[in-house]
């Protein structure tokens, strides 16, 4: 074969092998494209930073030796809760003039169903707070008229909290808006269906097993705060001798 015809058979493979690649790539940029619109979701995003990722670094730093790994994982649960915290009270008082704690009080009665009424006892237990702060939270929203108490047909002496027809309507209200406008809607928006599923079901898992072991020590509290108060009260009394 002459060194032309040899130099023309050269080109004519380099030009299919040339064609072949591009063509599987083509198929690659396709089915990447095909599997993306399977899911129309948001993109996984990754934000600029946080100040946690400096709270981090700083305790990695001070206790390199050690496994934070937990540490850090409920600081970060203890800042989501207080960014979702503040949002929701800011919305609460701005729209309907009740805090956030108090709105969950409302939104534990309507949770329950028709009559929309619930016990004390179970209201705070479920709330995760002490029989006087529910106490509390019950005399702000029955003087705003939201709510009623009657007595317990169940338990004699006892008494039941009711949602009124002003209760009913705000937390209906208050539904609609944090179903539309929640304040981790934004963030949610860069996560893909199936990462909102593994969080949220690594969430759930989480609490049900910290509710299993530790719900008892929570209502224990009320035990002991008053002793400890007993004791800050007469630590003053022996230094002053």
């Amino acid at each position: 074969m002459s060194p032309a015809a040899t130099k023309q058979a050269t080109s004519a493979r380099t030009k299919k092998k040339a064609g072949s690649t591009r063509t599987e790539a083509d198929r690659a940029e396709a089915g990447r494209a095909e599997a993306g619109s399977a899911e129309p979701a948001a993109k996984s995003h990754a934000p600029r930073s946080s100040l946690v990722d400096f709270i981090n670094l700083q305790w990695q730093r001070e206790y390199g030796n050690l496994d934070l790994s937990n540490f850090l994982l409920a600081v970060y649960f203890m800042r989501l809760g207080t960014l979702v915290e503040l949002a929701f009270d800011k919305m609460c008082q701005e729209r309907w003039g009740i805090s956030g704690s108090d709105m969950r009080v409302l939104l534990a009665l309507r949770r329950s169903g028709h009559p929309y009424a619930k016990r004390p006892t179970d209201l705070y237990r479920s709330l995760l707070v002490t029989s006087g702060a529910i106490t509390k939270k019950i005399d702000r929203l029955a003087s705003l008229g939201m709510v009623e108490r009657q007595p317990d047909p169940c338990h004699g002496g006892g008494s039941i909290v009711l949602l009124t027809r002003k209760g009913l309507d705000v937390v209906e209200k208050a539904i609609v808006k944090l179903a539309e406008e929640s304040s981790i809607a934004p963030a949610m928006a860069h996560f893909t269906e199936a990462e909102r599923a593994s969080g949220t079901e690594f969430c759930l898992r989480t609490l049900a097993l910290m509710e299993e072991l530790n719900v008892p020590a929570i209502e224990d509290t009320e035990n002991i705060a008053p002793k400890s108060r007993a004791k800050a009260t007469r630590r003053p009394s022996s230094n002053s001798r």
